[in-house]
């Protein structure tokens, strides 16, 4: 049995037309029914119910597809391994700051010399990057279970209010959220980020009013820059560590009095990369280590709440 068979079956499975899957092989036709047969000898078993106007897979052919598909993204993740250089590869997003920074110079110093690429993605976009095996691990916030992916807390991400800097509330040292209950809620759309969207309504909800639509979606710099023309006064939320390198003089970042809002944050890994009940599911290699690094830097909860401030995490959502 051979890799270029299970390829071959799993395309004819996809379009059950010989001819459209050659199509897509950019092959003739026959070479597809002649590596077709060869397995099906070799399994011995028919694996298509054929016919001038259908094609359908058998009982051993519907077994055998999800099996011919996991060989081959075993395939892929083994050529994927080879040829990647060594080092991890990590799949995050905007928001984490200067806690990033902070953990990436920890790594730095417990495994000198190895590299860490970074790549951007969205938030379900980073949790198929690791069931794929494309990157060593993802940072996730408030993420629930993930079929053959398990989630190691690291720490708990804090928000704080974005006003327009000339606001009556932005002078102020901390608010409480009900203080915001007039003004629109700017916030990306929930599909984005449905965590972020979720714990923020929920917390509106929590505090006794239903937040004021504002402008949905957009990138989070064109937000700040609205916030600042301050036309019509609305207000957002950011990460307390993402504000603090955030360059908006016009707009002013205020801390939430207690009890707080934070996600929390925690590191995608497949399940195959983690053992043990140590360090909440620790890894071996470059990733132990990583992660090790992860869990040493102070927790953004303890370095950016305000003082005596209670969080208020959500934890269901991707």
């Amino acid at each position: 049995m051979e890799l270029r068979q299970l390829s071959y079956f799993v395309t004819v499975a996809d379009e059950l037309h010989f001819g459209r899957a050659a199509e897509r092989l950019h092959i003739v036709q026959s070479a597809v029914s002649q590596q077709i047969r060869r397995l099906e000898r070799e399994l011995g078993a028919e694996l298509f119910d054929r016919s001038p106007r259908h094609v359908r897979l058998t009982g051993a052919g519907q077994r055998l597809l999800p099996e011919a598909r996991a060989v081959l993204a075993a395939a892929e993740r083994a050529r994927e391994a080879v040829e990647r250089p060594s080092g991890l590869r990590l799949a995050t997003s905007t928001g984490l700051g200067e806690h990033l920074d902070r953990v990436l110079a920890e790594f730095a110093a417990r495994a000198p010399g190895v590299p860490v690429e970074l790549v951007s993605a969205g938030a379900r976009e980073r949790l198929e990057q690791v069931v794929a095996g494309r990157v060593d691990a993802a940072f996730v916030r408030s993420c629930g279970p993930v079929p053959g992916v398990r989630i190691v807390p690291l720490w708990d991400d804090p928000l704080v209010a974005v006003l327009p800097a000339a606001h009556p509330l932005a002078a102020r040292p901390e608010l409480a959220l009900g203080e915001l209950a007039g003004l629109p809620l700017s916030i990306t759309a929930r599909r984005t980020n449905p965590a972020l969207v979720d714990l923020v309504v929920g917390a509106c909800h929590d505090a006794g009013f239903e937040p004021v639509p504002g402008p949905v979606g957009g990138s989070l710099q064109d937000r700040l820059a609205t916030i600042g023309a301050g036309v019509v006064p609305q207000w957002t939320v950011v990460y307390a560590s993402h504000a603090r390198v955030l360059h908006s003089p016009r707009v002013a970042f205020v801390p939430f009095g207690g009890p707080g809002l934070a996600l929390a944050t925690g590191l995608a890994v497949r399940v195959e990369r983690a053992v043990g009940e140590e360090l909440g599911e620790r890894s071996e290699g470059e990733l132990g280590v990583f992660i090790e690094a992860c869990l040493a830097v102070p927790s953004a909860a303890s370095s950016a709440a305000p003082s005596g401030a209670h969080t208020h995490t959500h934890t269901h959502a991707l």
